[in-house]
């Protein structure tokens, strides 16, 4: 039996695509920083040093997006690119998690 099909990515520039990849790996570095949800510092110590190099590469990103002429960001197409690609949850580890019912 064949896993069920996953939802296609829409069609995306390749500077949009590389937004939403830089965008990705910021976001889950975030996550593993984020002390309400971390397990030890030396994983949030590693994300941290990583933030660095990839907040540029996302900087990057944006800035051949702005040298290119795309000067408008299509949320609407960039956010189902993001539901694709596990985006809600993966943002959700950068919240404040609930408090719990006790």
């Amino acid at each position: 039996m064949l896993p069920p099909d996953l939802p296609r990515l829409p069609a995306l520039t390749r500077a949009e695509g590389e937004l939403i990849d830089r965008y990705l790996e910021v976001v889950d570095l975030l996550g593993r920083i984020n002390p309400a949800r971390g397990r030890d510092t030396y994983g949030g110590l590693r994300a941290a040093q990583a933030l660095v190099t990839k907040a540029a590469a996302l900087r990057d990103a944006l800035t051949v997006m702005h040298q290119r002429g795309e000067s408008e960001v299509h949320a609407e197409t960039l956010t189902r690119a993001l539901r694709v690609l596990d985006g809600e949850r993966r943002a959700g580890r950068v919240t404040v998690p609930p408090r719990s019912g006790s």
